[in-house]
């Protein structure tokens, strides 16, 4: 058996750091400078927002779909600006518990030191009840023949059993 290529093994870590591993603990090898990663639920409908911290003013904003994710990552000096917005935020939204894939947009922001990330809670879906005088629909107990109340009936519904789907 022939042993591993030394060079093999650094080549491998470097691949795995380029395509990252996205997860909200941070992946296979968490650092502060790996990607971040926000949920979003029926429970907890989130928005992230990236904040200018020289100015207030919001950068990026995305309301977070109920079912997906948001992964972000910053690259440093990827920036269109050295001063004001010299780091690269590249982003994607994707199905809850996808751990591994490409970040296809990018936005610049500021460096690590100007900008803050938010994240907020907005209102889930609410059960409203139906109004009293709304239409019936076809599959309400009212336009049902006889035939299939509880009561029961003739059911005449149906002339030739032969012809139910012509």
């Amino acid at each position: 058996m022939r042993p591993c290529n030394p060079l093999l093994i650094p080549i491998l870590v470097l691949a795995l750091a380029q395509f990252g591993c996205y997860t909200p603990q941070g992946g296979l090898m968490p650092a502060s400078n790996g990607a971040l990663t926000y949920y979003s639920t029926a429970d907890e409908p989130k928005t992230v927002a990236l904040i200018d911290m020289r100015n207030g003013e919001n950068v990026f904003e995305m309301k977070i779909p109920i079912g997906k994710q948001l992964v972000m990552n910053f690259v440093a000096d990827g920036g269109d600006d050295p001063v004001y917005s010299p780091d690269l935020m590249k982003y994607e939204i994707m199905e809850i518990g996808t751990q591994v894939g490409s970040l296809n947009n990018s936005v610049t922001v500021p460096d690590a030191y100007s900008r803050r990330i938010d994240v907020f809670m907005r209102q889930g879906e609410r059960y409203e009840a139906p109004e009293e005088n709304r239409p019936l629909r076809t599959d309400e107990m009212a336009d049902r023949p006889a035939g299939w109340t509880p009561q029961g009936g003739k059911a005449d519904y149906r002339p030739d059993p032969m012809k139910t789907y012509d």
